[in-house]
């Protein structure tokens, strides 16, 4: 029997036990995609107690609480840290085989240096270890001992990015923190905030954006302010794939009855939804930009508890109403216009992962290595089989050793431990076909593969 998470954790060979102690274990981290605040790494935070970097922010964690049983009081209630800790311990206990069980106790070992598993016996006394540890601790702290090298905040098109600037500026701090373009709120024009968006748009820009070419200057502009402050990508969080042809003349019908409050159709909302994908596209690939394209999520599922807590706050789950037929055509138009970036696309339904491998198979370009990009395994696929599944898949249909691999798509400042977590994943999955005599056992070839999947590549595809 192995030792529970040990150093050779997940490591299953001898050959994934090389790769990732000698090759993966060291590198740098790039996190090109997180919902870091700047504010909160420039002021360089403080925490009370281990509750606070842990469970705040963390609806992994609460929905799963919820699942247990657990009232609220103890999630988003009133309840102490140290309440909502035991809580969680007594949940986390019963989490055999879930992804958090690993990512919880490999941010025990490597920031609190606890070594034993967590259940309601022990919380008390981790708690009181884990607090005398993080008083030490502070947000910058935390990203530096990660190993971090380079990270992408999240941002909405109107941010002054005041404290990318202040960051950039801070010699003290040697951690690069860029900003990246995130305009879903002036995509979504169905939603019922969209009119209030486009007057906090209308402020940051200082003009009126009465139709729908000011309205396109308008994000032009913020993309060429955004990209002064070293943006080098965009990301987009879609409900699915938008493809109806519209011609321009139609848009800006559909954005004059949107401003007037009257109801779109379907069809009026995905027209004007292409319409601003295509014209944002064209700036991303003017500035040698990536376009991240996350989508298949079926958000805020729970009506009662949306309008309790808010987004994002653990009722999301995967939609059925993906379409890789959508995105052939997308990205087909693009490519067609010469307006096609670089490209990541991330599904959350697993079922899209060999569809969306051929797909991008059909829009690669010569001289320009892996230009559109499967992304890492997503949200509810962030676990050893969800990762396992997308690798696997990907090498099947293309190209595994040009993979810009794992990003942590979160609020926690714990979280880079899942890049250990996908390396020694990694590792191993090499390992198992190397040992199994379907790859070569080439140290220098292995090498260049575990490197470029884990660090090597992004940095290279990103040209940060």
């Amino acid at each position: 029997m192995k030792a529970f998470m040990d150093q050779d954790f997940l490591l299953n060979n001898e050959t994934a036990k090389k790769l990732f102690h000698e090759y993966a274990d060291r590198l740098p981290i790039i996190d090109y995609h997180c919902h870091l605040e700047a504010k909160d790494i420039y002021e360089d935070i403080h925490f009370d107690n281990i509750t606070q970097v842990w469970l705040g922010g963390d609806h992994y964690k609460w929905r799963i609480m919820r699942a247990n049983g657990i009232e609220e009081k103890y999630i988003l209630g009133e309840a102490s840290d140290e309440e909502k800790f035991l809580a969680w311990a007594s949940t986390l206990q019963k989490l055999i085989g879930n992804p958090l069980y690993h990512f919880s106790h490999l941010e025990l070992q490597r920031y609190f240096g606890v070594n034993v598993h967590l259940t309601e016996e022990n919380a008390k006394e981790v708690y009181e270890k884990c607090n005398k540890v993080i008083k030490d601790y502070s947000a910058r702290k935390l990203i530096e001992d990660s190993n971090v090298e380079l990270l992408c905040t999240t941002d909405d098109p109107t941010s002054d990015l005041k404290y990318h600037k202040l960051l950039k500026e801070d010699s003290s701090f040697k951690v690069k923190v860029l900003p990246a373009f995130r305009p879903d709120k002036a995509i979504n024009i169905s939603k019922s905030s969209y009119k209030d968006y486009i007057k906090s748009l209308q402020e940051c820009v200082g003009y009126e954006l009465n139709s729908i070419e000011k309205l396109v200057k308008a994000l032009k502009e913020r993309i060429a302010y955004f990209a002064e402050m070293g943006c080098r990508t965009a990301d987009h969080g879609l409900d699915f794939i938008p493809f109806i042809e519209v011609e321009e003349k139609e848009v800006a019908n559909i954005y004059q009855k949107a401003l007037q409050g009257i109801s779109l159709s379907n069809s009026e909302a995905e027209k004007y939804m292409l319409y601003i994908m295509k014209v944002l596209a064209k700036e991303y690939s003017d500035k040698n930009w990536i376009m991240q394209l996350h989508y298949g999520a079926k958000r805020d599922n729970s009506t009662k508890n949306f309008n309790k807590f808010g987004p994002d706050t653990g009722f999301d789950a995967i939609s059925d109403q993906t379409s890789t037929y959508k995105l052939n055509n997308f990205l087909n138009a693009l490519q067609s216009e010469d307006i096609l970036p670089k490209t990541i696309v991330y599904s959350l339904n697993p079922v899209d992962n060999a569809s969306i491998v051929a797909t991008i198979a059909c829009f690669q370009e010569s001289g320009v290595k892996a230009k559109i990009q499967q992304g890492s395994a997503w949200w509810f696929n962030d676990q050893k089989d969800g990762m396992i599944d997308q690798m696997k898949t990907l090498a099947g249909g293309g190209i595994l050793a040009n993979f810009v691999g794992m990003l942590t798509d979160s609020r926690s400042f714990l979280s880079y431990a899942r890049h250990e977590y996908f390396r020694r994943i990694l590792c191993n999955l090499v390992g198992e076909w190397v040992e199994n005599g379907e790859y070569p056992n080439d140290e220098k070839l292995l090498k260049e593969i575990v490197e470029g999947v884990s660090y090597k590549n992004v940095k290279e595809y990103f040209e940060f």
